[in-house]
């Protein structure tokens, strides 16, 4: 008899998100991190931005699990006593050209069945935010901002309260297939090895390594890495500008580098998309340069030194540069022939948002 019916392996958003779904399942969960907490990787170095689910392609899990991820968290958050603004989301065109741009956006929300949408003129959107430069602009009334990591710590509360168990400072060293399941090596101070009916792989920047730590994973299910780092800055000496989120146009690869007031009260801009070969998360502070030209398209008023180096992290992606975006990969044995196993590769934005949604559908893929 197997020690666990479902171990996941990573304790980001989607990791817990996923414990959390088989908890509710009553199974016994175990989550498996490396780290000596939750929350440490992916998940700790994003926007914190709750997307409505306006920018991916039509048919996509990115589209569907982000507008269903999204129409659940904010419940969640509400009900677990985690802190959110509902502050919505401008999307704005500083120039006639990037009108077009904008309708695309509005024509695959409404495709994507994305509520609260609304097209503003120019004028419209400076009576909402009175320094924002822009001829036209999309208000997305679903989008947010919240606390990430009180998030991740209800969502492990969820499962502990439900009897599982989460467990840090456990780097998964491999499985392989037994009956009933899967063995599974735990490292660490104390290695160990326990077993579980069903296996679940949802370790971010580390997915890849850990798929080819199982026994029998198929090398051609592993897609290539690709670390797409993102860069912030936060703004020094002057009142945030905006009430609401304010984006710009996407950009090939990413969202483009967007301004958010988080909880505190601080303002902040990025991600930017900057290719790297290897992970680490220093900030160069000439990357302000292109922010100031970025930013001063919407903001005309930004003044000058009033950026600093804030913070950065790394998205997993499987695309690299010049290629078309990718969308998630969930992977179940129907695409690499091993039974209860899911692995997820490529899990960035709007990872944070659907991870609800996701957890829903790992449990799904795992016949649970």
């Amino acid at each position: 008899m197997a020690d666990f019916d479902v171990a996941i392996i990573g304790a980001g958003a989607v990791g817990l998100a996923a414990g959390y779904a088989c908890a509710k399942r009553a199974l016994n969960v175990l989550v498996l991190e490396q780290a000596p907490h939750i929350g440490a990787g992916v998940s700790s170095r994003n926007s914190e931005v709750i997307h409505a689910g306006l920018h991916y392609a039509t048919g996509s899990l990115k589209a569907r699990l982000c507008v269903t991820g999204r129409r659940a968290l904010y419940p969640f958050l509400a009900d677990h006593n985690v802190a959110y603004a509902k502050s919505g989301k401008l999307i704005v065109a500083t120039q006639e050209s990037e009108i077009p741009a904008l309708e695309r956006l509005a024509r695959q929300g409404e495709i994507n069945g994305v509520e609260g949408v609304r097209w503003l003129s120019g004028e419209e959107a400076r009576a909402l935010e009175p320094q924002l430069n822009a001829v036209a602009a999309l208000l997305s009334e679903e989008s947010g901002v919240f606390d990430a990591h009180g998030y991740m710590a209800a969502l492990q509360g969820e499962i502990e309260a439900h009897g599982g168990a989460v467990v840090l400072s456990s780097p998964f060293e491999g499985a392989h297939a037994q009956d009933g399941g899967y063995a599974i090596q735990v490292g660490g101070e104390a290695p160990t090895q326990v077993s579980a009916v069903r296996l679940v792989i949802s370790a971010g920047l580390g997915a890849q390594d850990c798929a080819r730590k199982i026994e029998g994973f198929p090398a051609a299910r592993v897609p290539a890495l690709h670390f797409g780092k993102g860069n912030y800055f936060a703004l020094h000496g002057v009142k945030a500008p905006f009430a609401r989120l304010i984006y710009p146009p996407p950009i090939p690869g990413a969202l483009g580098t967007h301004y958010r007031r988080d909880l505190g009260g601080v303002a902040r801009f990025g991600p930017d998309l900057e290719w790297v070969d290897h992970e680490h998360y220093s900030v160069d502070p000439a990357r302000a340069a292109g922010f100031y030209e970025t930013v001063r398209r919407f903001w005309p008023a930004l003044p000058d030194g009033a950026l600093q180096p804030d913070y950065s992290g790394i998205r997993p992606k499987l695309h690299g540069p010049g290629e078309a975006q990718g969308d998630f990969v969930i992977d179940d044995a129907s695409a690499h022939g091993l039974a209860n196993l899911v692995c997820l590769f490529g899990i960035e934005s709007p990872g944070l948002t659907s991870s609800l949604a996701i957890g829903e559908e790992v449990a799904d893929r795992l016949g649970i």
